[in-house]
């Protein structure tokens, strides 16, 4: 009906220069856009829409409940760190970028967001309707049907969102969407496989235990909103079952703090076949974990004395006070920088992965001389072969499914999983350029 609708605007991570220009770019003037539907809160989704308040989009942005409560405090923050990241680079003589928005926009862009329920239709724009399922890859994450109507000719659009694992703790397994005729699909782990869930505990449990025998400290790079309360769920297991010793687990974020909290409102959306699930009051809470707020605590676990964990965002090692600790601790072999998500092109977590001898931290170089694990089956995205099982599922209800656009995934995941489905018979599928028209 001649209306735009945005699904997700996030935040471009990597290159600074790079990545500054691709956040100022928008693939359409602010005025163009009618409604905004966010399929969940993590800042590669989100992280722009204060950017479009701040430009002047007055209009809604739709979202889960909890997605909405995650954004209030993870917008702000993301605006406190660009600010505060200008800050110290300008101290320090260097060229910086100006913030993209303050923490004023996040706020008026949190007014202007609605939380609905899964699974109940609500109007966009005329002609429009959306439903939300859950996508289970964070607390609130969806996956997004719009139902299209103009002219006596109806289209079921169906985005994928990111999609969660089955078998994952504390988050209920993703519940695919029926009946799509047109499907938007993230790829991201589209050319691999994760080691299984119980394997990552077990990896978890063996590289805590080596490194609290060296005296050291894991440091782990975790995004503050599912990947922290998932580690802090398993160490607590860990800990309970005996498999690990009793060593401070500190999660060192304000951010983290306040989304464990957000977590805690809304034990509905868990998956009650989890063990510890069943005792809410004591799922982030037990006498080894500590939660920091300040910035002076935050810099006594530099001079701290191991061993302990410090979990800190960000997840990508981009920003945040995980980076004051690679700076104060890389260095340094009785440590274990352990990554469990994924790492983006171009990122200093990126850099860590693949081994660098010295990392750029802050303009500085800094010998890596710590251990690096990576335990891949921590990761909240389906891998290849659930992304195809899902796929699967989609399918099976859609009798009229006609395309299949492969979004969110760097080019050689994205073009491996095309293969891969090609392969299993699907016949239109496609790995759309910016500003490439699909027809409905």
């Amino acid at each position: 009906g001649g209306k735009t609708i945005l699904l997700d605007c996030g935040l471009y991570q990597g290159r600074r220069k790079e990545s500054d220009e691709k956040n100022h770019k928008l693939p359409l003037p602010v005025e163009e856009i009618d409604a905004i539907v966010l399929s969940h809160a993590h800042i590669d989704h989100a992280g722009r829409l204060p950017f479009l308040v701040r430009h002047g989009y007055r209009g809604n942005i739709w979202a889960t409940a909890a997605t909405r409560d995650l954004c209030a405090i993870m917008l702000a923050d993301s605006a406190h760190i660009q600010e505060k990241d200008t800050e110290y680079l300008k101290r320090r003589g260097r060229d910086a970028v100006e913030p993209l928005y303050t923490v004023a926009h996040a706020t008026r862009t949190i007014e202007q967001m609605a939380g609905l329920p899964y699974h109940r239709t609500f109007d966009v724009l005329p002609g429009v309707k959306a439903t939300f399922t859950d996508a289970g890859h964070i607390l609130g994450s969806a996956s997004v049907v719009l139902d299209l109507e103009e002219n006596d000719a109806s289209r079921r659009l169906v985005f994928s969102g990111d999609i969660g694992r089955s078998g994952l703790a504390i988050i209920r397994d993703p519940q695919p969407p029926e009946g799509a005729d047109v499907l938007l699909m993230e790829s991201t782990y589209g050319n691999r496989d994760h080691e299984s869930v119980e394997g990552a505990r077990e990896h978890l449990a063996r590289t805590v235990r080596e490194t609290a025998a060296r005296g050291g400290k894991i440091l782990i790079p975790a995004f503050a909103v599912g990947r922290t309360q998932e580690m802090i769920y398993n160490l607590h297991e860990l800990a309970r079952t005996g498999q690990i010793p009793e060593i401070p687990i500190i999660i060192d974020s304000p951010l983290a703090t306040s989304a464990t909290s957000i977590f805690e409102m809304h034990p509905d959306t868990y998956d009650r076949s989890e063990r510890l699930v069943q005792q809410v009051d004591e799922l982030f809470r037990f006498p080894l974990v500590r939660f920091t707020r300040s910035v002076d605590e935050s810099k006594e676990l530099n001079t701290a004395r191991g061993p302990m964990v410090i979990i800190a965002a960000s997840g990508m090692a981009e920003g945040g006070r995980i980076v004051h600790h690679l700076k104060n601790h890389a260095d340094d072999s009785r440590n274990t920088i352990l990554v469990v998500g994924f790492m983006a092109e171009h990122t200093l977590g990126r850099r860590i992965v693949e081994r660098r001898e010295v990392l750029k931290v802050f303009g500085e170089e800094v010998e890596l001389r710590a251990h690096v694990e990576i335990i891949n089956g921590y990761s909240a995205h389906a891998d290849r072969t659930e992304l195809q099982s899902w796929l699967a599922r989609v399918k099976s209800t859609s009798p009229h499914l006609k395309t299949v656009a492969l979004v969110h995934g760097e080019q050689e995941a994205q073009e491996a999983f095309r293969d891969q489905l090609n392969n299993a018979g699907y016949n239109d599928v496609r790995i759309p350029a910016p500003g490439e028209k699909l027809p409905l």
